[in-house]
């Protein structure tokens, strides 16, 4: 992992069961199903790798989502800030990453969001360490994107890359994401 002091840390979260994908007839858990020659966790970290971004990866299996980003934040306290990013999008792009990661300079919370619809990862600064600590369950940080949105914190990022919303969570997402992979060429 390279270390970049002033750089937020991406949190690849893998701790999920992927009920989902094996009840949409998914032979093998999501991350480690095939697309384009890898498994889907293997093209999110080779994009997280290339954008140059300290990472952890939290494959630990947790109750829920906010469990997992709770243990990865704490196991980079540390940082000036993280990128939430969920295991299952192999689409994302390391410049949107490194976009991200720049725009937290002015804001606690930066978001994604392509085409009108909000992704992944979402960033969030120091600022947000022990509300990030605190979270437990299945819902995520959506509180913590809500606690900074009240106060005009969270600034939403236009990005040109489907990778930020294209999650697999189904046999059909799959599929979908091949396509688009191979588009990509």
């Amino acid at each position: 992992m390279p270390t970049h002091p002033s750089a937020p840390v991406v949190l690849v979260l893998a701790s999920g069961r992927g009920e989902r994908f094996a009840a949409s007839g998914g032979a093998v858990h999501k991350l480690r199903a095939p697309l384009g020659g890898a498994t889907v966790l293997e093209h999110t970290l080779a994009a997280v790798r290339a954008s140059g971004l300290p990472w952890h990866l939290e494959d630990v299996g947790h109750p829920g989502m906010g469990d997992s980003i709770a243990a990865a934040v704490r196991a980079t306290a540390h940082a000036p800030g993280w990128l939430v990013l969920p295991g299952d999008l192999p689409l994302i792009r390391p410049d949107t990453l490194r976009t991200i990661a720049a725009a937290l300079a002015d804001c606690a919370v930066a978001m994604p969001v392509h085409q009108g619809e909000r992704g992944h990862p979402v960033g969030f600064a120091a600022a947000c360490l022990s509300s990030l600590m605190a979270l437990t369950g299945e819902q995520g940080a959506a509180s913590v994107v809500r606690k900074q949105a009240q106060q005009g914190r969270v600034r939403q990022v236009e990005v040109d890359d489907e990778g930020t919303v294209t999650d697999i969570d189904t046999v059909q997402d799959l599929e979908r994401a091949a396509q688009l992979l191979a588009a990509r060429g």
